[in-house]
């Protein structure tokens, strides 16, 4: 487990799905975040330096993630960041287990390169989209989540690429 200072006004930038690309209006819109975090198929280290460089990052591996590099990232990840807690990994078809009852807040997922923010149950369910290579007529995307104690809303950014 991963766990994060509470800050004034914490805000979590969300990536998911670059395959090696790191395109800087991705970076212009996780600027001003606390943390970072890469929900897969980051697609090479060079990735997550760049992302560091904007703010400390939490990544999983996703399922194009291959070769030494990638073996130090886990398939899944969970975080904590101003009281609340995190569930990472890849793909949603993989979640095997039931959030709410673990006591995660949000799941964040990416793998299908469709954004959306939706709640079930009361847990957060959030995929930010792809970020890289344009991938049929999807937009190329990230999301920002405001996290606090009493809120915790996903807003997605659509990158103008």
């Amino acid at each position: 487990m991963i766990a994060y200072a509470r800050l004034a006004m914490p805000r979590i930038g969300v990536i998911s799905d670059t395959h090696g690309l790191v395109r800087p209006e991705a970076l212009r819109a996780l600027a001003g975040t606390e943390l970072i975090v890469h929900a897969g198929d980051v697609g090479a280290p060079e990735v997550l330096d760049a992302l560091r460089a904007v703010a400390p990052v939490v990544a999983v591996r996703g399922n194009n993630d291959r070769g030494r590099w990638a073996r130090a990232l886990a398939e899944t990840e969970v975080v904590e960041h101003a009281g609340r807690t995190l569930y990472v990994l890849h793909d949603l078809h993989e979640l095997d287990l039931d959030p709410r009852a673990a006591g995660f807040d949000a799941v964040i997922v990416g793998h299908s390169h469709q954004p959306r923010v939706e709640r079930r149950d009361g847990v957060l369910y959030l995929n930010p989209g792809s970020a890289g290579p344009r991938r049929f007529r999807l937009p190329v995307c990230v999301a920002r989540l405001s996290v606090n104690a009493r809120r915790l809303d996903a807003t997605i950014v659509t990158l103008d690429v």
